[in-house]
């Protein structure tokens, strides 16, 4: 599992204005600026924060589970439980890197560093996926919900 996690480190932290640290309960957390995007425990449970639509619709698609401890929140979980898990993982940092840097102040500072809509559009969400990111993000690629 450490080689795993490395990996995941060495990808997450390797994106723009992306920092890690030690978890308070343990394990890595990746921040953007003063945001968490996500953290991973060492035992491979990667747990990251989303707005409740995004939250319901991976849900929906089976690409995570409700957070262990908060399942009415805005949280998801996803185990490592072998080598293709760890692109999955990436992949849901990801998005939840570009939910975040799509937000706030990080839309400003990142505005120059990062094409948000054609980011998300390289993950290849589904469809519905992709209309929820439309209105949490802003226009996302071909197939864009108004």
């Amino acid at each position: 599992m450490r080689e795993k996690i490395e990996h995941i480190k060495q990808t997450v932290t390797g994106w723009p204005e992306v920092t890690s640290q030690t978890h308070r309960f343990g394990g890595l957390e990746f921040n953007l600026g003063s945001v968490e995007i996500g953290h991973i425990h060492h035992n491979g449970m990667v747990d990251i924060p989303f707005n409740s639509k995004i939250r319901a619709q991976l849900l929906a698609e089976k690409k995570a589970e409700p957070h262990h401890l908060l399942p009415e929140t805005g949280w998801i979980t996803f185990y490592i439980r072998s080598a293709a898990d760890v692109e999955q993982a990436l992949w849901l940092f990801r998005l939840s890197y570009l939910f975040y840097a799509s937000r706030g102040s990080q839309k400003t500072a990142m505005k120059d560093v990062l094409d948000i809509p054609a980011a998300v559009e390289a993950l290849h969400p589904s469809v519905a996926l992709r209309a929820v990111l439309s209105h949490a993000i802003g226009a996302v690629g071909e197939g864009e919900v108004p």
